[in-house]
């Protein structure tokens, strides 16, 4: 996902409908910084500020951006995001049964040398621990 950039407005030091114009007086690597402050901007809307789809497409809009460009920004970073979130859940899955099945092993580890009497661990913290976070990334997957 791209970083944050801030203000598409404020750091491109342009006007609201000078976007179009902008884009079509520079370079393609000028183009390529602009679409990235587009994108940056509207993450930072959509992810650090929580702003829904829509309200992030009216402030592309707002920018300049056509109805059409601010569709197509909003929705791939929708996809990017969804995609980023599922990401995060299978790790959260597969680190939550690392974590409790490490602690059951250590449990049975521990269980089977005391059998003539001794003491063993119950590594408890590491089975909830890993319960947690492997049922708390499967919600998330889904």
């Amino acid at each position: 996902m791209p970083r944050e950039r801030g203000n598409v407005g404020l750091s491109l030091g342009i006007q609201s409908n000078n976007i179009k114009n902008m884009i079509m007086e520079t370079g393609q690597n000028e183009i390529h910084e602009a679409v990235d402050k587009i994108y940056g901007f509207a993450a930072n809307l959509m992810v650090n500020e929580k702003k829904s789809a829509a309200e992030t497409k009216e402030a592309l809009i707002n920018q300049g951006l056509s109805n059409e460009s601010a569709n197509a920004v909003v929705e791939n970073l929708e996809k990017q995001i969804k995609e980023a979130k599922k990401e995060r859940a299978g790790k959260d899955m597969m680190y939550g049964a690392l974590w409790c099945i490490g602690g059951i092993i250590v449990t049975a580890v521990t269980y089977t040398s005391a059998t003539g009497g001794g003491t063993y661990v119950v590594a408890w913290g590491a089975i909830l621990f890993g319960a947690f976070q492997f049922v708390s990334g499967l919600f998330n997957f889904v």
